[in-house]
């Protein structure tokens, strides 16, 4: 078992750095045919931070862990909002940009509350209900690119950025293509090592497969969300820590499933309701937050009293 332990690790970093690879040879090509740099950041690099919980998910939909695929997501997204965004508020007290009170917080919840019927309609997610989110993530994405050209200021970031992007020009075509295959090559090995030795794992200890997606394959996938997030927090660029744990939230439901359902209709354990109670609850909280002193900041507080929240859900999670 410590072997497939070592395997699980292995896995996490092969998904974590094909989803880096993956960014950086897309960037890189969309940047090669004039693709402004807004819409780059909003798209393939959002997109990016998800691809471990896209290829983890796709994978055990396909190979009939449907406890997986969507334990996963559920789990990820508790682990977003509870520990990591909590941890970030800790670090630094996070600033609720205007758009984010008023539009997306709502918007999360509202898909949250979608997302749950849809799983609850007949035995689960169906291939037609995948294109029902699909077609809300296509929409989602369209505001973010809305928002960001008329709101957003990158000017900074892409001076920042200049050596960089410098560099990337004059790299050959092939190189960037190759970070590409890479990418994709590292997903998929990361994605089905991860998975199976996951399986291996609770099979070997008796634990439910419920239990080991919640937890170490929410918590693992979602590294990229955790370094991003506390990252921006102590740099203090709250509107990036609160924006990523949102968005990433809504790719999870959205195109994960979307996608996972769409290749292979996924089977619904209603178990997982209490789950997505958790996290309708946990976002009504995060619509509130900005209504309490400090007025439009999330305290540290705030992010304790989120930290307490996913302690104490652990806690009913591995005694239930």
């Amino acid at each position: 078992m410590v072997l497939s332990g070592l395997l699980i690790v292995l896995g996490f970093v092969l998904l974590i750095k094909g989803a880096d690879f993956l960014v950086e040879g897309s960037s890189s090509v969309a940047k090669r045919f004039h693709i402004p740099e807004i819409i780059i950041g909003l798209t393939i690099v959002s997109i990016g931070t998800s691809m471990p919980e896209l290829f983890v998910s796709i994978t055990s939909a396909m190979e009939g862990y449907a406890d997986m695929a969507i334990g996963n997501v559920v789990g990820s997204n508790i682990c977003n909002l509870l520990l990591i965004l909590g941890l970030s508020t800790v670090i630094k007290s996070v600033k609720f940009q205007r758009e984010t009170r008023l539009i997306e917080i709502p918007m999360c919840l509202g898909i949250t509350i979608i997302f749950m019927i849809l799983c609850n309609t007949g035995l689960g997610i169906t291939r037609k209900e995948s294109f029902i989110l699909i077609a809300l993530f296509l929409m989602f994405i369209g505001y973010t690119i809305f928002m960001g050209i008329k709101g957003e200021k990158f000017d900074s970031k892409d001076a920042d950025n200049e050596e960089i992007i410098e560099y990337k020009k004059q790299r050959s075509i092939l190189i960037d293509i190759l970070y590409i295959i890479l990418g994709i090559i590292g997903l998929k090995i990361g994605g089905d090592v991860t998975v199976d030795n996951s399986v291996l794992i609770a099979q070997h200890f008796n634990i439910s497969e419920k239990i080991i997606s919640l937890t170490i394959l929410a918590i693992g996938t979602s590294l990229p969300e955790l370094v991003t997030s506390v990252t921006a927090a102590i740099k203090g660029n709250s509107d990036i820590a609160i924006g990523n744990i949102i968005g990433s939230n809504i790719f999870n439901m959205l195109l994960i499933i979307g996608v996972s359902a769409f290749i292979s209709p996924i089977i619904y354990n209603v178990a997982y309701n209490m789950e997505m109670i958790i996290l309708i609850i946990s976002t009504v909280i995060l619509s509130l937050f900005p209504l309490m002193p400090p007025k439009n900041k999330m305290s540290r507080i705030n992010g304790i009293t989120y930290l307490f929240m996913y302690v104490t859900y652990m806690v009913i999670l591995f005694n239930s």
